[in-house]
């Protein structure tokens, strides 16, 4: 079954993280670029994924992460849980307000 993107805003931070990256920084034209795309897969993603079950984290927040781990040069998916846990020079976990708690890697 097909996890959500659901972006969950604000709840567990008392700052915008909006206002934390500059409004031309180069990550926002990116975001822009991926999410428009990952939006044209939308329907591609349906229709790899079953309609019951668990449900899995959601494709396009495992291809946001993997896109800051290229370019931010994290070497492994290990290390990117941990510097998403603790450095607030990442930019805000993908698809979302707040970083997600750390996930098990294989």
């Amino acid at each position: 079954m097909r996890g959500t993107d659901d972006a969950s805003g604000t709840l567990f931070s008392y700052v915008d993280l909006e206002k934390r990256v500059p409004s031309k920084h180069p990550l926002r034209l990116i975001r822009r670029i991926v999410n428009d795309a990952l939006a044209s897969l939308d329907a591609e993603f349906d229709t790899r994924y079953t309609d019951f079950g668990r449900p899995s984290i959601a494709p396009e927040r495992l291809i946001r992460a993997s896109l800051i781990q290229i370019l931010f040069s994290i070497r492994s998916e290990r290390q990117l849980v941990e510097q998403m846990n603790y450095n607030l020079l990442l930019p805000p976990s993908p698809g979302s307000a707040c970083h997600p708690p750390g996930h098990p890697t294989t």
